[in-house]
């Protein structure tokens, strides 16, 4: 079950999903995401918004890479906590990092999930999003919001959790068939960190951020 989930993140799902809610400019204006919003309904406007986003946009479909990067930082990026994000992949070398370095983790980290999953955003067609219940108190500071989207086939699991900071509601993990985001890079991180450093891990990923860009189109 476990080579499943992977091989089904490793095909893109992941990435459809992520972009249809995180992980990513036309949208529904009378929707505009609105991070003081409940944290179910913000992740409700932001996926209407991103598929819509998707679907009304040839470039995107054609897998422009520069215009889903364009997708990204508009749409979704404003609305995820991406330092923690990448915090929790590094884990606990997070914090022997420096400034510096910490920033570099970051920019090669977003570039190498947008490369790696944008490809997915041109199968984006039809799709749609359905909300499980919140299950959260009034004071609760982190939740998880349970999502399925929906389509041909199987509906695919997508969960987030959003933080509330400063009266704002952000993404910093997404769960995809099981399986959190963090989790998924935390032990390789952690391997290539072991054997070459952060410096090592920075330059592992901006080598293939660079391939990748090499390649063109996702």
């Amino acid at each position: 079950m476990i080579a499943t989930k992977r091989a089904l993140l490793k095909r893109g799902l992941f990435s459809a999903t992520l972009a249809a809610g995180l992980i990513w400019a036309a949208a529904l204006p009378a929707q505009a995401a609105d991070a003081n919003a409940a944290p179910d309904q913000l992740i409700r406007q932001l996926s209407l918004e991103t598929l819509e986003a998707v679907k009304s946009d040839k470039a995107i479909q054609a897998g422009d890479i520069q215009k889903i990067i364009s997708l990204v930082d508009t749409k979704v990026m404003p609305h995820v906590n991406f330092q923690r994000m990448t915090s929790s992949a590094v884990g606990r070398f997070w914090r022997q990092a420096t400034p510096v370095q910490q920033q570099r983790l970051q920019e090669e980290f977003k570039a190498l999930l947008v490369r790696t999953y944008a490809g997915a955003l041109t199968q984006v067609k039809d799709q749609t999003i359905a909300l499980k219940p919140l299950r959260a108190g009034a004071d609760d500071t982190e939740v998880v919001v349970k999502t399925e989207i929906r389509g041909k086939g199987d509906p695919i699991q997508l969960d987030y959790r959003l933080e509330k900071s400063a009266g704002l509601w952000k993404i910093y993990d997404v769960n995809v068939l099981g399986i959190w985001l963090a989790d998924q890079y935390r032990n390789s991180f952690a391997q290539e960190i072991g054997a070459n450093g952060i410096d090592g891990l920075i330059k592992t990923l901006a080598d293939k951020n660079q391939k990748a860009a090499a390649g063109g189109k996702a």
